[in-house]
């Protein structure tokens, strides 16, 4: 008998703002400016695998977490790149072995009065990284 495959969820953070330090322009460089950031983890539920599972916050990623951990790397200080902002805060999320995908986003809507906004999105997964479960 072959065991059932883990049951994948999506856990996400959507449109958290938060003051940043970010940029390589002169007019960034002077104060923080506004982001909108997006987080999105597929998540591995072992005990999850043949049924509901425990009504348990231990066995879940807990989204909480996710924003506490965005708001240190944010608070950390002036960050050049969006990229960079955004490679941080998955490689933060894919620590937790459960986490075999991050996609993060970040947006700086206040970057140009005629767009509603611009960014990045990047994309990490568990492999790429080099952490082990």
């Amino acid at each position: 008998m072959t065991a059932a495959p883990p049951r994948i969820r999506k856990v996400f953070v959507r449109g958290l703002e938060l003051q940043a330090r970010l940029g390589v322009f002169a007019h960034e460089k002077v104060g923080p400016q506004r982001i909108r950031m997006h987080i999105e983890l597929d998540v591995v539920d072992e005990s999850a695998a043949i049924g509901i599972g425990p009504d348990n916050l231990e066995r879940v990623v807990d989204y909480g977490h996710l924003v506490h951990a965005a708001r240190a790397a944010v608070a950390e200080g002036h960050v050049l790149l969006v990229e960079t902002l955004a490679e941080t805060v998955a490689e933060i999320a894919l620590r937790d072995c459960r986490v075999l995908h991050a996609r993060v986003s970040i947006e700086k809507p206040d970057a140009f009065a005629d767009a509603e906004s611009v960014g990045v999105t990047v994309e990490r997964e568990r492999a790429q990284m080099g952490v082990k479960s």
